[in-house]
């Protein structure tokens, strides 16, 4: 089969690789889309990944083509989605159900082989049903949809009337605007440093969008804020855009160290803002309400996807998307690839 092999960080080939074969209580998908999440640039452009050579790639949707010995209740043919976490189920974290902070787990794509391929082998536990009619690509952003759903959770929802705010509109920027939406939120602040992706923010349902430079006290505050990017910028930012007594939900990873400036401490402090980890997107049962719920919503059609698609390539393009991230020369919302 195909498979995008990461060598070591920049070093990313395109390789013949075997077909993997469904073990017992595994099948074998056939991915149908696979998407570049925000934490493949670092993963493969900077810090690589935890063990290498690796196929790498984790949000994914596919068909099941073989199934191993022993698996029930699934067929050839389904589309199925695939939360990429294989958690332990053993540790303290996992039998609280806590599945996001398990202590000794696996990870498509960055501990075991993943979706930049055209087979993967998956665990029965990690497949889910979708609905009949939902469009592979639409399935494959069931991860950073989960994860700005469970982000908005952790920070206790959004409430009708209140106002929401996300700093960074990538997808699950974008995806976070939705979900707050839907939670009945009046105004929803977008802020980023992108015209494009304002105008993407303001489609997702955004009802101020606001240019990182542009940005200062006068800017409506936010009870909920989602802070999406990872940056001592958008942080920052993100403290300043809480109202009094509102909540920060951080989901951005950083690369370097992150800084809070004095200004935003004083902010964080006397305004009484929590601040809330959030840290990819499962639940109990494994792997969530978070991800039923969005497979759901995706169903029925009030979860929007396809206006973040800004690409849909062949996998053999991925290197040079890749390299192209690298040069900053390229403007991409979610970029997609069909193995």
């Amino acid at each position: 089969m195909r498979a995008i092999v990461l060598h070591a960080p920049k070093d990313i080939r395109l390789e013949d690789r075997p077909k993997p074969v469904a073990g017992a209580g595994e099948v074998v998908v056939k991915v149908a889309s696979v998407g570049v999440c925000g934490s493949d640039l670092p993963r493969m452009l900077v810090k690589g990944a935890h063990r290498m050579p690796l196929i790498t790639g984790h949000e994914f949707s596919g068909h099941i083509v073989e199934l191993g010995q022993g698996v029930e209740g699934w067929s050839a043919g389904e589309l199925v989605a695939v939360p990429p976490l294989l958690p332990c189920n053993r540790c303290p974290q996992c039998l609280t159900g806590n599945f996001s902070r398990c202590r000794d787990y696996d990870y498509f794509g960055s501990r075991r082989d993943g979706a930049y391929a055209e087979y993967v082998a998956v665990p029965v536990q990690n497949l889910l049903k979708t609905p009949e009619g939902v469009d592979p690509r639409a399935i494959a952003m069931t991860d950073p949809a989960s994860i700005a759903l469970h982000a908005i959770w952790k920070a206790g929802g959004i409430t009708a009337g209140q106002t929401g705010g996300v700093v960074g509109c990538g997808p699950i920027g974008l995806f976070a605007i939705q979900w707050i939406k839907m939670m009945g939120a009046s105004r929803i602040v977008a802020v980023d440093v992108s015209k494009e992706k304002l105008d993407l923010a303001r489609e997702a349902g955004a009802t101020h969008c606001v240019l990182a430079h542009e940005f200062d006290k006068n800017t409506t505050r936010a009870d909920v804020v989602i802070e999406a990017v990872g940056l001592d910028a958008t942080i920052n930012s993100a403290v300043d855009l809480a109202a009094p007594g509102g909540h920060v939900s951080f989901i951005g990873i950083p690369v370097p160290d992150v800084t809070l400036t004095n200004k935003t401490f004083q902010t964080f402090l006397r305004q009484e803002i929590s601040f809330h980890g959030s840290w990819n997107s499962f639940g109990a049962p494994f792997p969530g309400p978070q991800w039923t719920t969005t497979i759901e919503k995706f169903g029925t059609g009030e979860l929007k996807w396809e206006f973040l698609i800004s690409h849909d390539l062949d996998l053999a393009e991925l290197p040079e998307i890749f390299r192209r991230f690298d040069a900053r020369d390229i403007h991409f919302s979610k970029v997609l690839f069909h193995p």
